[in-house]
């Protein structure tokens, strides 16, 4: 985490959220929002690169709210591959323990999500290979014993190259554990016939999602 100096950050209005980020990360412009958090494109100063800097909603609002920014930082912090959003920075500008209350994930900037690309006129070629690197990516987290649980296009993006990555792990969680998995997971048109029957699963459950995503692609059509 980046130590908050005086005068290291700065605020900016971003819709009707205020971002308080690192000089280094300039020319803010919103580009999407969900459940966990706020996301902007800014440029990285220091790296030259473009990037997507995301500002989790009130991480720690509540005992769910918290396991799930840490479920995210530790998963992206850990999981090291080419169709895994990669995680570049994570910061506060916090200066104590008492004050921290904003968390600021760093990631890659992508082009666009797997919900813009599939309503595009895509070829056998295309279509085969991004359905391919979506199958790379989970078989990566599976063989890490990690679970997704939230796999959508929305969580899919995508570069004008057809480099291809999964993100957002708020929901995910470890195969293994011991706890009793919650059937509320899933965005509710992606869920799998055991999830909504509240039947116990694992690792397979997201293939029959997988399904209903590439599905999906071969139609034209996705809501």
């Amino acid at each position: 985490m980046t130590d908050s100096a005086e005068g290291q950050f700065y605020s900016v209005q971003v819709g009707d959220s205020t971002f308080t980020v690192l000089k280094r990360y300039q020319q803010l412009r919103a580009i999407g929002s969900g459940a966990q958090g706020i996301v902007c494109s800014a440029l990285d100063e220091v790296l030259g690169i473009p990037v997507a800097v995301k500002k989790l909603c009130r991480p720690f609002q509540n005992q769910t709210h918290a396991k799930r920014a840490y479920r995210e930082l530790v998963l992206l912090k850990c999981v090291n591959h080419k169709n895994i959003i990669r995680l570049i920075n994570v910061f506060t500008p916090q200066k104590s323990l008492e004050e921290f209350q904003d968390l600021y994930l760093v990631m890659e900037l992508m082009d666009a999500s797997l919900c813009q690309v599939i309503h595009m006129d895509l070829d056998h070629e295309r279509m085969s290979y991004l359905l391919y690197q979506i199958l790379c990516g989970i078989r990566h987290l599976h063989s890490a014993g990690i679970i997704h649980r939230d796999l959508k296009p929305s969580n899919i993006v995508v570069k004008s190259d057809c480099t291809l990555k999964i993100l957002d792990f708020g929901l995910a969680r470890t195969a293994c554990t011991n706890f009793m998995m919650t059937p509320y997971v899933v965005t509710r048109y992606y869920r799998a016939p055991e999830v909504i029957l509240g039947m116990k699963y694992k690792e397979n459950v997201v293939y029959n999602t997988q399904w209903h995503l590439s599905k999906q692609g071969a139609d034209g059509a996705g809501s």
